[in-house]
């Protein structure tokens, strides 16, 4: 059963029909009250009046009955006064209500020798009439007196008045009745059933929902209980999301890390075994070019084979650089002379192609704890990869202080990395130029070295229409990974 109904029947129902109860009660009360006042002031003026008119009925009287009768009508409300005789046949009467009795009933009150009063109705009249016997000093009943009083006051109204009591309490009732429950349906059953909707779409998974805190005071604190507590989950969920996505990022970067360990022990094997030919060849084949029976033709092609073996020294050298283990030195560094120094490695690539850098860093310049060098170094194949790319004109590096964080960005204005490999971009060997014009390998050494001073790197679409990557460094020792 809804609250609402369950008020009623146990709170307003009881109620009301205590009230109808005790008014009817209170409205049969009065009206037996009036009646019996009533009866009791007709008893009264009929006692009064038998005792004045007892000398007026005996044959030796010298007072007249006329006179003494008219002297009833002195009294309030008295419409008629008559006397009878023994036999019930009228003597002298004056006013309405005469033939109210029989004469049988007349004679019955001279029988019984005691007041008679009771309620009639006459020619449409209604009259509360009394009989009492007229007697004389020694006893000898001679008549009966009868004395009618009109029912025209409030006595004839009590019904009529009980009828109308009940009505306007049944509208009364129904009006209170009315206002209890639209006063229930606005201020309690409107705002539980806002609540219990945002509750179901809570149930659905719509953690964003949030209750309205408005109404009574006691549900605005509800409300803002409920939203306090959908807050707090709501902070718990991100702080369990954000615990997940941390552990995800480390074990992706301890799967890296195992990864280029192993590659790093198998880059020391093959340096190991490859070392020693290798020399052989470089050493042979500038021998062979520092003789004067070859010819320039022979002397490009031992030329080549000199650069390509340098190349397979360079490329095993950066594969056991990123499986070995480093210790950082740090020092505090101000980031505008990192980018800097950066900038200056790559000019002579960017001018040739007309390509602008933008450097756009928060004042003051940010200082932090980093290895120059390294950082200089993953500047530089920042810069050297974006400025490689096709049909860019433009290069943004851009930094911005949070907290204990620094977040670098480096964006261009090229083609751009597809999004399907911007899981593979930090993978060894992983490259998108053509074959002999990368090794694959320098994206891996900046990932490297990010992960070496504490922080995180991740590729973007960036706003500029090209790629984007993202360094997140701590500003201190003490700051979070």
């Amino acid at each position: 059963m809804r609250l609402r109904n369950l008020i009623i029947l146990t709170v307003i129902v009881p109620l009301f029909v205590s009230l109808v109860v005790f008014s009817l009660v209170a409205i049969k009360s009065l009206e037996d009250n009036v009646r019996s006042k009533l009866q009791t002031e007709v008893d009264i003026i009929t006692r009064a009046l038998s005792s004045s008119l007892s000398y007026a009925v005996t044959p030796d009287s010298d007072t007249p009955l006329e006179e003494a009768l008219q002297s009833a009508f002195s009294f309030h409300r008295i419409y008629g006064a008559y006397v009878f005789d023994t036999e019930g046949r009228e003597i002298y009467g004056l006013g309405l209500g005469k033939a109210i009795f029989s004469r049988e009933e007349i004679q019955q009150v001279i029988e019984r020798d005691n007041l008679y009063s009771n309620y009639r109705q006459h020619e449409g009249w209604n009259y509360y009439s009394a009989l009492a016997p007229l007697r004389s000093q020694d006893g000898t009943v001679y008549g009966v007196l009868q004395v009618n009083r009109l029912n025209t006051g409030i006595e004839n109204y009590t019904g009529f008045i009980s009828i109308v009591a009940v009505l306007v309490f049944v509208v009364g009732a129904a009006g209170i009745v009315f206002s209890i429950w639209w006063g229930f349906r606005r201020y309690i059953e409107r705002p539980l059933e806002r609540l219990l909707q945002v509750m179901l779409l809570v149930e659905d998974g719509d953690r964003s929902q949030r209750a309205a805190e408005d109404g009574p005071t006691e549900y605005r604190l509800l409300a803002s209980g409920l939203n306090g507590m959908l807050d707090a989950m709501a902070e718990k969920d991100s702080e369990i999301e954000d615990r997940q996505r941390r552990e995800i990022e480390l074990e992706k970067r301890l799967r890296k890390s195992k990864k280029l360990a192993e590659l790093g022990v198998l880059a020391a094997g093959v340096a190991h075994e490859i070392g020693a030919p290798l020399t052989v060849i470089n050493g042979q084949a500038q021998r062979l070019a520092r003789r004067d029976v070859i010819g320039d033709d022979e002397r490009a092609r031992l030329g080549r084979i000199r650069g390509e073996v340098e190349r397979i020294v360079d490329i095993v050298r950066q594969l056991m650089e990123l499986g070995r283990q480093h210790n950082v030195e740090k020092d505090e560094l101000a980031l505008d002379q990192l980018i800097n120094s950066a900038s200056e490695l790559v000019e002579e690539e960017l001018e040739p192609r007309n390509i602008r850098l933008a450097i756009e860093l928060p004042t003051p310049t940010p200082h932090l704890l980093a290895n120059g060098q390294q950082l200089v170094q993953v500047l530089t194949n920042l810069l050297r990869n974006a400025a490689q790319a096709p049909s860019v004109s433009r290069i943004r590096v851009r930094a911005q202080r949070h907290e204990h964080e620094l977040l670098l960005w480096v964006e261009d204005n090229g083609t751009g990395i597809p999004s399907a490999h911007h899981h593979h971009v930090f993978d060894p060997f992983f490259t998108t130029k053509p074959v002999g014009q990368g090794s694959g390998l320098g994206l891996s050494m900046v990932h490297r070295i990010i992960n070496d001073h504490g922080g995180t790197i991740g590729v973007f679409d960036s706003a500029l229409g090209g790629a984007g990557f993202e360094i997140t460094l701590p500003l201190c020792e003490t700051a979070p990974a």
